[in-house]
């Protein structure tokens, strides 16, 4: 069966990759190196998330996920903000597509612990 966030975070990361490598053929180092960490750590907190010991530990690491995902809408923004960086076309997209899932499952996972 396949789940949405997992699959939504590989491919985010991907991306970020392919993004990082362009980066680097353009000598942008600093950026590509904190943009690859934080883009790709994403989904690792995601794919731990899955095998979560309990439901804290499980909201623990999507609240990491988010984060991270946060961290990398930031350096998303610098590049984007910046006169010397290439563009990114449609990552911000897959980006904040992938925030909406994530948001929600958090959502969903703290008002159901609440409520038991």
């Amino acid at each position: 069966m396949k789940n949405p966030v997992v699959e939504k975070s590989i491919e985010v990361a991907l991306s970020i990759i392919e993004y990082c490598e362009l980066l680097q053929v353009e000598k942008k180092y600093v950026i590509s190196r904190q943009l690859l960490k934080s883009g790709t750590s994403i989904g690792a907190n995601v794919h731990e998330a899955q095998n979560a010991e309990s439901k804290a530990d499980f909201i623990h690491k999507i609240k990491i996920a988010a984060k991270e995902l946060e961290e990398t809408k930031y350096w998303l923004t610098l590049c984007e903000k910046s006169k010397y960086y290439p563009n990114h076309s449609g990552l911000n997209t897959k980006v904040n597509e992938l925030g909406l899932i994530i948001y929600k499952i958090l959502s969903t996972s703290i008002k159901s612990r609440k409520q038991n």
